[in-house]
């Protein structure tokens, strides 16, 4: 499905509720199948989280996920210790150009048995699941916080619990303290000091009830709508804290430098654009929140002002070359931006090209961070649906704040 933006205004005033986060739903998910005393309230709809839930629930010998990466890394270790159950670990094509040697090295250093079934470093795996009694492992932290997420999540059920060392600068560490206080909410012990994290065993938790915060990093979209839009222009989003396990939350301080202003009530913050961008050029290392840099270039240049992301490297691993694909896509509004290995460079521009046609590369966030520029021209979304990914009220959502939209199959 393609879907075409014309020129849009909003409404001055507009309220949404935006889902659970995935990244918090993924993990209770998890803890959930290790620990059925877990309740899950305001869990994500989104296609990675269904995909969770259909893998932890499977009977059968081979499960897909499809295009859900954080699910992979997860069931991974998930599956690590099953005992007496053999399961092969696959997905999308693009899933299996996904790196995921670092985590199964760990798997194995902990006593796992997993094979490569095609090619060397990559999905397809088979798991044979064990008893894993080694509690000791070392890994690149520099990678892909996930994959140390994915031990963290099944340390409590090793019998002598787990201690990682981490070798390097750790990437993303707000998703690794995130995974360490939703096991502080259940009452595991854990720690995080030094690049050493230590988890003790839990063979129980008490009878528990958690309620998933909405996504942050699905706000992002709507911060970057508010900074293209007029002044007093005024969003509520629900439900969400000032306390948040989620790094992305780092929004509220990042838009400042666009005009936006974040206000916090009991369950939702309310995003108001007070004034101008009052920077020509903006600098940021995103390494501890690299989801919203798609979203923040997008506003750089909708705003006309230059930018420099640092800290990006994982944005090659993701659904697509997250960096080139930003490249290619702003290049065809006339933008001039330049990509490393880690960082992207926006060159600032008063001039967007009109009527372009954006490609999203089965990327979600390609497809939500190009469509707040439909405040500023003209624009098209291939392969919109896309955004079931992580968001799949995004387009009905846009819809509300007055976005005027087209559908085309």
């Amino acid at each position: 499905m393609k879907i075409a933006i014309e020129k849009s205004q909003i409404a001055i005033e507009s309220r949404l509720f935006i889902t659970g986060s995935k990244s918090e739903t993924n993990r209770l998910l998890l803890l959930q199948a290790l620990y059925p005393e877990i309740a899950i309230e305001n869990a994500s709809e989104s296609d990675d989280s269904h995909a969770m839930r259909n893998a932890l629930s499977a009977t059968s010998e081979v499960i897909d996920i499809h295009h859900a990466g954080t699910a992979m890394r997860f069931l991974t270790a998930y599956f690590s210790i099953q005992e007496n159950r053999t399961v092969t670990l696959t997905g999308s094509q693009r899933m299996q150009e996904r790196p995921i040697r670092i985590l199964v090295e760990a798997l194995r250093q902990l006593g796992a048995q997993i094979d490569y079934v095609k090619n060397e470093g990559f999905p397809p795996l088979k798991i044979v699941g064990k008893k894993l009694n080694a509690n000791k492992v070392t890994l690149d932290a520099g990678v892909s916080s996930q994959y140390i997420s994915a031990l963290l999540l099944i340390a409590p059920k090793l019998g002598n619990g787990l201690e990682i060392r981490l070798e390097g600068v750790v990437t993303s560490v707000p998703y690794l303290k995130m995974t360490l206080a939703l096991l502080k909410e259940l009452g595991v012990e854990c720690a995080f000091a030094d690049n050493r994290i230590a988890v003790k065993p839990a063979n129980e938790i008490k009878k528990t009830k958690l309620v998933v915060e909405s996504d942050w990093s699905s706000a992002s979209y709507f911060y970057s709508i508010v900074a293209l839009s007029h002044i007093g222009t005024r969003i509520e989003l629900s439900s969400f804290k000032a306390d948040s396990l989620q790094g992305d939350s780092a929004l509220d301080r990042i838009y400042q430098d666009f005009g936006v202003v974040t206000s916090y009530s009991a369950n939702s913050i309310v995003l108001r654009k007070a004034a101008e961008c009052r920077f020509s050029e903006v600098n940021y290392d995103l390494s501890p929140t690299p989801d919203i840099a798609q979203t923040i270039a997008v506003t750089c240049f909708g705003l006309g002002i230059g930018c420099r992301l640092e800290g990006l490297h994982t944005l090659k691993i993701k659904e697509t070359d997250r960096l080139e694909a930003l490249k290619t896509e702003l290049s065809k509004f006339g933008a001039k931006t330049e990509v490393t290995h880690d960082s992207l460079s926006l060159a600032a521009s008063q001039t967007i090209v009109p009527n372009v046609t954006v490609d999203t590369y089965n990327d979600h966030r390609m497809a939500m961070a190009f469509a707040p520029l439909g405040l500023r021209t003209s624009v098209a979304i291939n392969d919109a649906e896309v955004v079931t990914k992580s968001f799949p009220t995004f387009w009905s959502d846009l819809q509300k704040l007055g976005f005027t939209l087209e559908r085309y199959i």
